[in-house]
C-alpha cells in the first residue's frame, strides 16, 4: 500500500460517532478518487452473526479498477473466537491492495486483535474515544465551523444539555440550527427556539445554574427534574453550597488557586467556582446551608417535600 500511502489494516475504536464517521468518510473518499466503488468497498455489520470465510475471502480478493480494495467490518467491539483468531492470522500477512477498516466502541489493548492492528504502525489505531460532558460544549463549538457557523458557549451548553452527549444527534441538531438561523452566529435564544429537549436534565445542570445564580435557568431546568431525584438533588445542592463557602473564603485569603487541592478535586471539577463564589455573600452562603436543615425533614416524608425544596432554591437565589 506505499504507492498510495495507506496501510492495510487500520482500527477505529471509541464511540463518538461523528469522529467515527469522519474517519470512515475519508476512508471512503479516498476510494472514490480511485473509481469503480461498487466492485471494491465491502461492509459487513460484525454483530449479525458474520461469515468470516466469506470476509477472508474478500479482504483477499484483487481490486477491479482501482488501486485499493476497502473493506470495512463494524461492530468488532466483542467478536467470537472463531471469528477474532482468522483475522488475526490474516492481520499477519495482510493483502497488500485491500484495506481493512475495523470498527470497535472498544477494544482492549491486551486482545490479540487489538494487538495484530497495532503491529502493523502506530498509526493503524484511529482514537475516537467520547468527549467527556465538560468537554462537550467546545467540541460543539468546532462541530459548529463545519456547518458554517459559531456557536457562543451559551448556546453550546445549552444544547448540550437539550440534546444530550450524543456527537451525532449534536451535530444532526447544528446542522438544523445552521439552516434556521441566518445570523453567522448561533446564540442561546436560537438554541432555546428550535431545539426540543430529548435529554434527561442531569443534576449538574441544575447545580450550574443556581451556582450561576440564574434565576430564570434553575427554576426551568428544576421543573424538569424528576421527582424522584429531588433528595439527591438536594444532597448535591448541599455540597455544592459548601464547596461555594471553600471558594469564597480562600478567594478572600488571595488563595483561590489552592481550591482545587484543598477540595480533593481536578481542576476542570472548579473552573467556575471562584466566579460563582463571588456572586454571594459569605453571609448569603451560610445561611443556604443553614436552611438546608428544615428542607431535609420536609424530604423525610413530608407532602410538601416540593414546595419546601423550591423554597429553598429560591430564597438561594434571590438577592438581598
Amino acid at each position: 500500500m506505499s504507492e498510495t500511502g495507506l496501510l492495510p489494516a487500520y482500527l477505529i475504536v471509541g464511540t463518538d460517532g461523528v469522529k467515527r464517521d469522519h474517519a470512515v468518510s475519508r476512508m471512503k473518499a479516498r476510494l472514490e478518487k480511485s473509481g469503480m466503488v461498487e466492485f471494491n468497498l465491502d461492509e459487513r455489520d460484525m454483530t449479525k452473526d458474520p461469515d468470516i470465510e466469506s470476509i477472508i475471502g474478500s479482504l483477499n480478493t484483487f481490486p477491479m479498477g482501482s488501486e485499493f480494495r476497502l473493506v470495512i467490518l463494524d461492530g468488532c467491539s466483542k467478536l467470537a473466537k472463531a471469528v477474532s483468531e482468522p483475522l488475526v492470522e490474516y492481520l499477519a500477512s495482510p493483502s497488500p491492495t485491500t484495506v481493512c477498516l475495523i470498527i470497535a466502541d472498544s477494544l482492549a489493548k491486551n486482545t490479540r486483535l487489538y494487538k495484530a492492528i497495532a503491529k502493523i504502525d502506530k498509526k493503524a489505531v484511529i482514537d475516537c474515544s467520547g468527549t467527556k460532558r465538560w468537554e462537550l460544549p467546545r467540541r460543539v463549538q468546532q462541530m459548529a465551523t463545519q456547518h458554517g457557523k459559531s456557536i457562543s458557549t451559551a448556546a453550546a451548553e445549552e444544547l448540550v444539555s437539550r440534546s444530550g452527549e450524543n456527537t451525532r444527534m449534536l451535530d444532526n441538531d447544528l446542522a438544523k440550527l445552521a439552516q434556521m438561523v441566518e445570523a453567522p452566529q448561533i446564540e442561546l435564544a436560537d438554541v432555546e427556539r428550535w431545539i426540543v429537549r430529548t435529554a434527561e436534565v442531569q443534576p449538574w445542570d441544575f447545580l450550574n445554574a443556581v451556582s450561576a445564580r440564574d434565576m430564570r435557568r434553575s427554576l426551568e431546568l428544576f421543573n424538569l427534574l424528576p421527582s424522584k431525584s429531588y433528595v439527591w438533588t438536594y444532597t448535591l445542592l448541599c455540597g455544592r453550597i459548601r464547596e461555594l463557602i471553600v471558594a469564597k473564603a480562600l478567594d478572600a485569603r488571595g488563595q483561590g488557586r489552592e481550591l482545587a487541592a484543598t477540595l480533593k478535586l481536578q481542576s476542570w471539577q472548579v473552573k467556575n467556582h471562584l466566579t460563582w463564589a463571588r456572586r454571594f455573600s459569605m453571609a448569603e452562603l451560610v445561611a443556604a446551608l443553614e436552611g438546608a436543615v428544615d428542607v431535609e425533614l420536609a424530604l423525610k416524608g413530608s407532602a410538601d417535600s416540593r414546595t419546601a425544596l423550591l423554597l429553598w432554591i429560591t430564597n438561594i437565589l434571590r438577592k438581598s
